[in-house]
């Protein structure tokens, strides 16, 4: 068995009486790309939100790198990568200047920042772009500079929250393939999607209805259980059981 990078026993969170996350278990290996899915309203970005070290759990208890969710959010934040849909870059800074930034924040040196902003960049075949300003690239090169910037510290696991909205298939596949290399390194990807086809590229997926975790398993097995073809087959037959809206 490998590391375990994740673990969450009977986590909820309570918004007076409303109840967005309810009692969930799971556990997430080193190197694994776990899905995390759901419908709007189903409670996975509350649920990623303490994950994060954001908020605080109503009850239950977990660990993310293993620190504490409920005592070690800021060592839990020192931990992680964070990419969401939006990028979080600055437009009206260069390349270089954003890759300066986000080092600072996350406590790299000058020279660990120097030396991982060049590995980085040469992966992606930038190094040409470092003085571009980052408004100024296209959408598929945000996304692969932001993705590279949640990573630029080394982190034990990368949250990534829809992080290929409004992209083409072919800019989504490539980022994927940044999904895989960084998966081989041994760091852990936690995914929300709403791209059913990249829940097949997942190790494990779990769905999420009304609050609670009502599939959890490889896209192969969830298909056999739910006699399905697809992951979208699978999210829909279990999307419908939902009782709350967005």
């Amino acid at each position: 068995m490998r590391d375990i990078v994740i673990s969450v026993h009977d986590l909820t969170k309570c918004f007076g009486s409303f109840t967005a996350v309810d009692n969930i278990s799971f556990d997430v290996a080193k190197g694994e790309i776990f899905g995390f899915l759901g419908a709007n309203g189903a409670g996975k970005t509350t649920a990623m939100r303490m994950l994060c070290g954001l908020s605080y759990p109503t009850s239950g208890r977990g660990t993310v790198a293993g620190y504490d969710i409920m005592r070690e959010g800021e060592e839990i934040k020192r931990h992680i990568g964070y990419m969401s849909q939006k990028f979080s870059l600055y437009n009206d800074l260069t390349v270089w200047e954003n890759m300066n930034l986000f080092a600072g924040i996350y406590g790299l040196s000058k020279e660990e920042t120097k030396k991982r902003s060049e590995e980085l960049l040469s992966q992606l075949n930038f190094l040409s772009e470092r003085n571009t300003l980052v408004g100024s690239l296209p959408l598929g090169w945000k996304q692969k500079l932001a993705f590279v910037v949640a990573t630029i510290h080394n982190p034990d696991v990368v949250f990534l929250d829809e992080p290929t909205g409004g992209v083409d298939p072919i800019t989504r596949r490539q980022f994927w393939e940044l999904i895989y290399k960084a998966s081989e390194r041994g760091t852990t990807i936690f995914v929300t999607t709403h791209y059913m086809d990249e829940a097949e590229y997942c190790s494990r997926v779990s769905i999420m209805v009304d609050g609670k975790i009502c599939a959890l398993d490889t896209p192969t097995r969830l298909k056999e259980k739910y006699s399905a073809k697809s992951m979208d087959e699978v999210f829909r037959t279990l999307a419908r059981k939902a009782e709350r809206g967005e």
